[in-house]
This record gives C-alpha cells, sequence and structure tokens, in this order.
C-alpha cells in the first residue's frame, strides 16, 4: 500500500517547475491542473493506507537534516492530521479551477508565476500537516507566508493589495518569533535533562518532546510562547486586524485558503497544548474565554458589513472561535468537534469564498450596492451560495452540525456560561447570513451587470457541487471521519488527564 509522505510533499514543488517547462504559457494552469490532482489522489491513497485503530504517528520518514543540532527532516500522521491531506489537496484544487480564467485575463502578471506560486503555497501547507519535528513544521510554516506575498500582492482585487500582503506577512513573521523560541526552549530542557535517563543533546522531535518533562515555570513560559505564535494565524481577537484587511484586498479564490485552512488552531492543537498540558488546562478559561469572545463579536461584526468578503471574514472570525471553546473542553467530544470543525472549514467558508470570487469575476464587485436580484439572473449561483451559507451555520443534514453538536455538547459540560454564549453568538451568525443574502441575492435586479452576468459554468458547477456533495455526506454520516479522529483524540486527551 501507498505509503510515502515525501512523494505527496516532493510532487507539488515539482508540479512549479513543471508549469515553467509548459510549452506556452496558457498550458500552465492545465499543467498545475494535473499536478492538483495527482496530489489529490496521493493524499486519498495515504488515507487508505492509514491505520485508523492506531492512535500514533504513522507512515513516519525520517533522515538527517542539520545532524549537529539533532535536527532531522520527520514527517509522518496520525487521526488528527491524516485528514487535511486530501482537504486540502482538495481546497487547491479548487482554488486552481475557480481562477482558472482570471489568472490569465492579465499577461503582464504571468500566469505561470500564478500557478507556480499556488502550488508551492500547497507543498508547504502540506508540510506543516506532515511535520513531526518542530523545526521542519517550523520551517514549513514560515515558507508558507512567501507565496502568498506575491499572490496578494500581484493578483489582489483591492487598491491597497501590497498594503495587505506586507502587513500580513510581518505580522506572521513576528508571530514566527515566539513559536521559535518555544521550540528552543523544549529543545534545551531536553539537552538539561540529558543525565535524567533521556538521550543526551539537543532534541526537536516532537515524539520525544512529548515524553520530556517540563517544570511548572518552564511549561508555562513554553504554552504562552507557542499560544501567542499561533494565535496571530488562528486568529484570535484583537490579533485579527489582517484577515478583513486581505480579505478586501486579496485574490478572492486565494484567501479561500485562509478562511478554509486554520493553520493556527491545527498548531494549537498539535502543539501548545500536548506540549505544555497542565498550563493548558490551568489556562482553560483564556482559552474559552477568548473563544467565546471571538465568536460573539465576528458575529456581531458581520451583521455590520455590506460586502460579501468582509462578512465572510468576520464570519470565519466567528466560527473559529467556536474551535477555541472545544479545545479548551479538553474532553473527546470537543477535540473531534474542533478537529472536525476545522475539516469543515475547508469545504464550506473555503467554497463560500470560492462562489464569492465567481461573483467578483462577473461584476467586479461583491458590495451590496453592486448586487440585488442576483438570484434571477444567477439562481445556481444563489442557490450554492445559500447551501455554504446554511451549512456555515450548522443546519442538520449538512457537515457543520455534528461538528458544532460536539463542541457545544462539550463547551457546556465544562463551560456551561460560555456554551450558552455560544449558542446565542450562533443565533446571531444566522442573522448576519441571512440579512446579507436576502440583500444581495433577492429583490429587483438594480445593476445592469447582475442583470446580463451569466449563471455558474459547467467547470465552476462541477466543482460547487463537489463541495456540496461531501458536506451533505459528511453531514449526514460523519462516523467515518469521527472514527478516523477517535484514537488519536483519545490520547491527545489523555495527556490533559494523566
Amino acid at each position: 500500500m501507498f505509503d510515502s509522505l515525501s512523494l505527496l510533499l516532493l510532487a507539488y514543488p515539482v508540479g512549479a517547475l513543471l508549469v515553467w517547462l509548459a510549452p506556452r504559457a496558457d498550458t500552465a494552469r492545465g499543467v498545475a491542473l494535473a499536478v492538483n490532482g495527482v496530489g489529490l489522489a496521493l493524499a486519498l491513497l495515504l488515507l487508505v493506507a492509514f491505520d485508523p485503530s492506531q492512535s500514533g504517528f504513522q507512515m513516519v520518514e525520517r533522515a538527517a537534516w542539520i545532524p549537529s543540532l539533532n535536527i532531522d527532516y520527520a514527517v509522518g500522521v496520525d487521526g488528527i492530521s491524516v485528514l487535511f491531506l486530501p482537504a486540502t489537496a482538495l481546497l487547491f484544487l479548487g482554488v486552481n479551477l475557480a481562477s482558472w480564467n482570471s489568472a490569465q485575463q492579465d499577461k503582464n502578471k504571468l500566469p505561470r508565476l500564478y500557478h507556480s506560486l499556488l502550488l508551492l503555497q500547497a507543498g508547504a501547507t502540506l508540510g506543516v500537516f506532515c511535520a513531526v519535528d518542530t523545526m521542519l513544521f517550523f520551517l514549513f510554516w514560515e515558507l508558507s507566508l512567501v507565496p502568498f506575498y506575491f499572490l496578494v500582492s500581484l493578483w489582489g482585487v483591492g487598491p491597497h493589495r501590497g498594503y495587505a500582503a506586507t502587513k500580513y506577512t510581518l505580522i506572521m513573521f513576528a508571530g514566527g518569533v515566539p513559536l521559535l523560541f518555544g521550540f528552543l526552549v523544549l529543545a534545551f530542557n531536553h539537552a538539561a535533562l540529558g543525565g535524567a535517563g533521556l538521550p543526551g543533546g539537543l532534541s526537536f522531535d516532537l515524539a520525544t518532546l512529548l515524553a520530556t518533562p517540563l517544570s511548572d515555570r518552564l511549561e508555562w513560559i513554553v504554552f504562552l510562547l507557542l499560544f501567542l505564535g499561533f494565535a496571530v494565524k488562528i486568529p484570535v481577537f484583537p490579533l485579527h486586524t489582517w484577515l478583513p484587511l486581505l480579505s478586501m484586498e486579496g485574490p478572492v479564490a486565494v484567501v479561500a485558503l485562509l478562511t478554509g485552512l486554520k493553520l493556527g488552531a491545527y498548531g494549537l492543537l498539535r502543539f501548545a497544548v500536548p506540549l505544555a498540558p497542565d498550563a493548558a488546562l490551568h489556562l482553560h478559561w483564556l482559552l474559552a474565554g477568548l473563544g467565546v469572545f471571538g465568536l460573539l463579536y465576528g458575529a456581531v461584526a458581520a451583521l455590520a458589513q455590506t460586502n460579501l468578503r468582509a462578512m465572510l471574514a468576520y464570519a470565519s472570525l466567528s466560527h473559529v472561535g467556536l474551535v477555541l471553546l472545544g479545545i479548551a473542553s479538553f474532553n473527546l467530544q470537543g477535540a473531534q468537534g474542533a478537529v472536525l470543525q476545522l475539516l469543515n472549514f475547508t469545504l464550506v467558508a473555503g467554497g463560500l469564498f470560492l462562489i464569492t470570487g465567481f461573483v467578483q469575476h462577473r461584476l467586479g464587485s461583491t458590495d451590496l450596492l453592486s448586487l440585488g436580484g442576483a438570484a434571477k439572473t444567477m439562481p445556481l449561483l444563489a442557490s450554492f451560495f445559500l447551501f455554504f451559507g446554511l451549512a456555515g451555520m450548522g443546519v442538520p443534514g449538512t457537515s457543520g452540525f455534528p461538528a458544532e453538536l460536539l463542541i457545544l455538547v462539550s463547551a457546556i459540560k465544562t463551560h456551561t456560561g460560555a456554551g450558552l454564549a455560544a449558542l446565542f453568538g450562533m443565533v446571531v451568525g444566522a442573522g448576519y447570513f441571512i440579512n446579507l443574502y436576502r440583500r444581495a441575492f433577492l429583490g429587483p435586479v438594480t445593476n445592469q451587470g447582475v442583470a446580463s452576468a451569466l449563471d455558474l459554468r459547467p467547470r465552476e458547477l462541477a466543482l460547487v457541487l463537489s463541495f456540496a456533495a461531501l458536506i451533505l455526506i459528511f453531514g449526514l454520516y460523519p462516523a467515518p471521519l469521527l472514527e478516523v479522529i477517535r484514537p488519536a483524540a483519545e490520547a491527545w486527551v489523555g495527556r490533559l488527564h494523566h
């Protein structure tokens, strides 16, 4: 059975090179599509080869990278990370299809460069989910910022796209500083305990660091450093200011990657909590409080928006607050719900931004003043936008329902007040979506651009249909996903209650 994570990670940078070797610039998108298709196939093969009954890391590949510092190229997956591989590959394939024509329009901006940058971004993102050496994780974490900077600054749709790209990149680099310090503290602590029955020297291996004891003081330092680094990326209020700006200025299809892939929340699950479990338990109130505040703030802010992209940015902030609340519950249901909700973002939040990109491409704007009555001329687009929005609200039958139900049940058991506040925030969330949908898609047609707009093309329809089908399948029958997540989630909870 196929079990090479390295082949999956290598496929994307090799694909980026092949894009430049294509005979004509207009064939670059076809090459990129083929590479994304191969990446999705490899990710699905890895998922088939994965043994869901095991809680530890599987398919581990290791080679010396910087031997003098005991830093290895080490990759592997467990039940928490393995599902993100096909989800990530699918979203990048969707972005490739969604920007099929828009990236070709300005020949001065090199379609080859656009598609090669997207492939490099995909490779770095998958590396974040696969790395089991903290320095390798940090490498992929930082590498993922570089392609995104150029994608936003060169292909953004707003007048301040250069500023938005620079602000995002600098904030993320700043967030990487506490991450690096946190990993170094863990490595030096392991070296200091070399005489206490542990292998001597520095260690950046995740499994080794999980088995290395930390003093109470160091544990608090490590947790706060890692939490700060990941909070910038999640984003947690008040570190969220880059998200609405980037949503308005960046290329809409590419912003789908930010809202659909919450790497900061994954990092919190994978590193911050299990590496410093006692400090995390003591600070449960901080995680739950930030989660609920972000949920309510995002929902209320979304109510005030008059642009689809701005509304979806604040909705994303609100939804990730629910994930924080699930993590702060520190029980099996909360962990499963958090992972399931992060996977759900890939389909729902990513899908909503891709559909919004179709609107932007047709009308040149996603502001409500430019819309109104769009359901009359674009009924398929309007219908799928409504369906994805209902999934984001957690309507039963969609993938959002089991994820939100698990999180709410776990939160009410452990943080009753926060859980009830989250319920209120979800009601507000339903209000902002329905209100904006009514103003954008229903009523009379007031814009000539809307009156002459084309509905979804076959390529676009196939894309949203595939996302919608998965949302329905995993909404009606989430058990297979939950069974993959369960053993690793039980081990994750076990570290907190040892």
